[in-house]
């Protein structure tokens, strides 16, 4: 088990915890090497809306920057929880449920990131427990807010905490940010399908995670898995570029907020649909794994404005 201090789970001691702020430093080549590890110029090498990610393109002085690269920033705080009093879990029953992001405005291409987090949710369900974590991200020199994270982690076998009949649950967010949109029933207005490459998670982790769970056959087949699976995050990353080229014409600077539930692994290698439905400012997507033909994972984005070209 992990946790700090008592060997009993509580809430309070939780949610009252604060975490130390941490530094993020990245350059140009970081990015390059993200967007190319969520498949980026991966069909074609002279994309013209996505060789801006990788190139200087047309004399640009820099990169332009995806806004899913700001998930990177959250990377780590879940190896923080253990430094959390009062919160007792198995980190091998530990999963990365969902993730939501606000850009702020746009990311630049390198920097030196500034994060502040704190406890967002604590709530009790029974057999498990969820967790969600908060990071705000600033420029450090500026002091600028660049975008925030939010975190919800499901630590199974940690529920059933709750001194009361009534499940114990805290959240400092309003409902409509962890709400989520059902799927609609109708043919969704466009569609993109795209195949990751059998060696995806393996550039995809040189971004920062190092999880063995999708590098090592054996801790895969350990996990129950047949193979290494394909990082969350690295879904979510082909999720929103396909949403930045179906919807936004290329630009990828209308986002303002991404949201995604995973609901199951992707193998490497494995062909992913995104369908898109707009509803006003709103788009909510899902994706499936051609295959298996299985959702894998599903959200919304949330847009400033609509692009002329639709």
């Amino acid at each position: 088990m992990a946790g700090s201090g008592s060997t009993e789970f509580d809430p309070e001691l939780v949610i009252s915890h604060k975490f130390p702020e941490s530094l993020y430093t990245y350059t140009e080549r970081d990015a390059a090497l993200y967007a190319l590890g969520i498949g980026a110029c991966a069909k074609d090498a002279i994309d013209d809306k996505e060789l801006k990610y990788v190139y200087h393109q047309d004399g640009q002085e820099f990169i332009q920057v995806l806004p899913t690269f700001a998930a990177l920033f959250s990377l780590g705080f879940t190896s923080e929880m253990e430094q959390i009093p009062g919160l007792q879990y198995d980190p091998r029953l530990l999963l990365h449920g969902q993730q939501y992001i606000e850009i702020y405005k746009p990311l630049p291409s390198h920097g030196c990131i500034l994060n502040k987090a704190s406890i967002a949710g604590l709530h009790d369900k029974g057999k498990a427990a969820i967790l969600e974590i908060e990071i705000v991200s600033y420029e450090k020199e500026s002091g600028d807010p660049l975008c925030m994270n939010r975190l919800a982690i499901y630590l199974r076998g940690a529920g059933g905490f709750s001194k009361s009949s009534q499940p114990y649950s805290y959240s400092k967010n309003p409902s409509n940010q962890s709400a989520f949109p059902k799927i609609p029933k109708s043919q969704p207005f466009a569609v993109f399908e795209e195949c990751t490459h059998a060696s995806q998670a393996l550039l995809y982790r040189l971004s920062g995670d190092y999880n063995p769970l999708h590098s090592d056959p054996m801790v895969a087949g350990i996990a129950g898995f047949s193979r290494p699976i394909l990082h969350g995050l690295c879904t979510l990353g082909y999720a929103v570029r396909a949403i930045i080229k179906c919807i936004c014409g290329g630009e990828q600077n209308m986002i303002k907020s991404i949201s995604g539930r995973f609901s199951l692994h992707v193998y490497p290698g494995e062909t992913l649909i995104t369908e898109m439905w707009l509803a006003g400012l709103r788009l909510i997507y899902q994706v499936k794994v051609k295959e298996r033909n299985r959702a894998v994972l599903s959200g919304f984005v949330d847009l400033d404005r609509l692009s002329s070209s639709l």
